[in-house]
């Protein structure tokens, strides 16, 4: 053998042995990556993990749909039923402008044509060439385009109408709103709500602000519910699985004891007089003497007004009230054996304490008696009379009252109390006619309880129950609640008696506010207001007030008004305040009057809707209803009162259908029926004069539309 041979030989066998040497240690390398492969997989087919994520929940999070099933905000009612707090939707539109976005089968859907801004310019509050401008940008390469503030805030109607135009590339985004029916409906205490968006769950819902909207927040907001469903991969739910979740919880509903009729009335009148005065500021409340319940209420500047105001003047401003505080002094004076009607002083000034207190009239009426001071509403009579009761017996009075502390109404919160230094003879003094002391308007309110109801002081309220809708239940149910007695039953009475002096005597302060047919009590106020370097002296920088009660005997209501420095005064203060407190107290007590003799009875009022108004208007005039119908067509799409309310015999009932409205006769009607009227009918209203309805701007049968301006003229209180 060769030597060629020979080497040949040993390097095929090396050859062989390498290959063999490999060939193992593939073998061994392959047979632990199997077993690792193999103890990996069991591992995850038995304990489901693969670098802690659970394949088990991520597989049932690939194949489970879960929807959040939004909870619906509660409802706000007035006494009456009426909803004046809702949930509804609204619509921002936005336009596809990319020509690319078509559908499968190749129809466009973005904007095509001019047709769209011709449209749009009819709903937005844009014209047509603005809209073509936003619809073709300068820019390359947008994909859609919205309309701004003109855009945003779409009702459904408006959403629906646009819509029916069939424009390619129009489209909406939906979000949830509140919405206000009654419009300038005590918008202060009901307050608003602001949409917010949950970071962790991406959804947005309604966050009440202000108002009852923020004081009932949690009640009104409710629970969201959910739903969960096992699907295959295209989406269909399996078989054999069943819809889990949790049942929605609806937010509860609030009914408060503001009445409609009255409350359109008195945002009516509250509105003419701020119109013509010019005022700063002005509060208005109406609220039953015996129960504490709250008819009606408002305030100028309101949250609806040009430039709002985001505090309720009811409880969170405080104010120096001035004379109206002279019938709590009174009270307090007769209570504690401390007041002569027929004494006398010598009006006009008066030098007490290193000071001097002054008359309205400087240089006073001569020597008068403490009755005819009370008449006159003399600052010196007053101040006399702290004197003669003592600080210390005044003052023990004024926390009777409830003054300086907290009311606590249930539905108004961040309430401010009212506060005095009550140092030193002058300012102790002054505190008897409403200086150096400051009140909210519900302490006043709670104060004159005591005065109107023979001793007895009821706490104010507005909120009449909480409602579960859920299960139907009321989970809260408020009425009167008694919070003292700081007088005793006669001298209430003679307080009251005093009061009516200040409306009939012949030197009385309150002659402009006298109701005819009715005899009521009351006391007028004008105040200075407080600065930084003392009182304001500007000519109408006062605060005017009026506090009333209806009718004197027996008191049924209270009404409490005050306006603060008008810019305009043509006429007195008290002619501008009476045009608003005489018509509500008129129609109130004719309610009242009309209950009492019975004429006699009262309808239970059905649910006319949808049926003929031509049978239902037949049908109500022989219950000896008053039935006015608006509208042109035959059915009924709403009514003035709820069903199920109680109309008292020869009272209104509006009905209204749909189709062309034309303008009734209101001759006769109440302020607080028209009021009514030009709320269903979407008038702007205007009224002069008091009493019932004389002479009307539009004539009877003339066609009208929402937005149309009504004046009305007033003739006899």
């Amino acid at each position: 053998m060769d030597k060629r041979q020979q080497k040949k030989r040993t390097i095929n066998g090396e050859n062989r042995r390498n290959r063999k040497t490999f060939g193992m240690w593939f073998f061994l390398v392959a047979a632990i990556i199997f077993i690792l492969f193999t103890v990996r997989f069991s591992y995850i087919a038995i304990f489901k993990d693969v670098q802690n994520h659970n394949l088990k929940s991520q597989a049932a999070k690939l194949y489970t749909s879960s929807q959040v099933i939004q909870a619906k905000r509660g409802t706000v009612y007035d006494a009456d039923g009426n909803p004046i707090a809702t949930d509804t939707s609204k619509y921002t539109v936005y336009a596809i402008i990319d020509s690319s976005y078509r559908s499968a089968s190749g129809k466009a859907l973005y904007v095509t044509n001019k047709k769209t801004a011709k449209v749009l310019a009819k709903y937005l509050d844009l014209s047509e060439a603005q809209i073509l401008k936003i619809l073709s940008p300068s820019s390359k390469g947008i994909f859609q385009v919205q309309f701004g503030t003109a855009g945003s805030n779409l009702s459904v109607a408006t959403m629906e109408k646009i819509k029916k135009a069939n424009l390619p590339g129009i489209n909406f985004t939906q979000i949830p709103a509140r919405e206000y029916p009654e419009g300038n409906f005590a918008s202060q205490l009901l307050g608003m709500t602001t949409l917010k968006t949950n970071t962790k769950t991406g959804t947005t819902q309604l966050v009440g602000d202000m108002g009852l909207e923020g004081y009932f927040n949690k009640q009104l907001t409710g629970t969201n519910g959910y739903r969960t469903v096992k699907q295959d991969v295209y989406g269909y739910q399996l078989a054999d699985s069943s819809t889990k979740g949790r049942k929605v919880e609806n937010g509860d509903n609030i009914t408060t004891t503001l009445n409609n009729k009255v409350q359109h009335q008195m945002e009516t009148l509250v509105s003419k007089v701020e119109k013509e005065t010019q005022a700063e500021g002005i509060t208005a409340i109406v609220m039953e003497a015996k129960t504490g319940k709250i008819v009606a209420a408002t305030q100028r500047p309101n949250m609806k007004s040009e430039t709002p105001s985001w505090t309720n003047a009811l409880t969170q401003q405080t104010f120096e009230p001035g004379s109206t505080m002279k019938v709590l002094a009174l009270a307090a004076a007769i209570n504690s054996g401390n007041f002569d009607p027929n004494a006398t002083y010598t009006s006009g000034t008066w030098s007490l304490g290193g000071g001097k207190i002054t008359d309205w009239v400087t240089s006073g009426w001569g020597t008068i008696t403490y009755k005819e001071g009370f008449y006159r509403s003399s600052n010196v009579g007053f101040a006399h009379v702290e004197q003669n009761m003592g600080a210390k017996t005044w003052m023990k009075y004024i926390r009777r009252f409830g003054l300086l502390k907290k009311v606590n109404v249930y539905g108004m919160g961040n309430e401010t109390a009212g506060y005095t230094t009550f140092k030193g003879k002058l300012e102790q003094a002054n505190t008897a006619y409403g200086q150096g002391i400051t009140v909210n308007v519900m302490e006043l309110m709670q104060a004159y309880t005591a005065i109107a109801n023979n001793g007895k002081m009821v706490k104010p309220y507005w909120i009449e129950k909480v409602t579960d809708p859920n299960t139907g239940k009321t989970v809260k149910k408020l009425s009167t609640t008694v919070v003292g007695h700081p007088i005793s039953a006669s001298t209430a009475k003679q307080v009251r008696k005093y009061m009516e002096g200040v409306i009939y005597n012949k030197v009385g302060t309150g002659q402009s506010y006298k109701v005819s047919g009715y005899r009521i009590a009351g006391k007028t106020g004008t105040a200075q207001i407080a600065g930084t370097n003392g009182y304001e002296t500007g000519t109408n920088d006062y605060i005017y007030s009026f506090a009333g009660f209806a009718p004197a005997k027996n008191p049924k209501y209270i009404i409490y008004l005050s306006m603060k420095k008008p810019k305009n005064l043509t006429k007195a203060a008290e002619t501008y305040l009476s045009s608003i407190s005489t018509p509500i107290i008129k129609y109130l007590l004719d309610q009242e009057k009309l209950k009492s003799e019975g004429q006699q009875g009262v309808v239970k009022v059905g649910n006319y809707v949808g049926k003929n108004a031509q049978t239902v208007q037949t049908s109500l005039a022989k219950k000896k209803l008053q039935v006015t119908v608006i509208g042109g067509n035959k059915k009924i799409t709403a009514q003035s009162l709820t069903a199920g309310k109680e109309a008292i015999i020869n009272s209104r009932l509006i009905l209204k259908t749909s189709g062309e409205m034309t303008m009734p006769d209101v001759s006769g009607w109440s302020q607080a029926d028209v009021a009514q009227l030009a709320q269903m009918m979407g008038l702007k209203l205007s009224l002069t004069g008091s009493g019932y309805a004389s002479n009307q701007s539009i004539s009877v049968g003339t066609p009208v539309k929402a937005g149309d301006s009504l004046k009305v003229a007033y003739t006899g209180k």
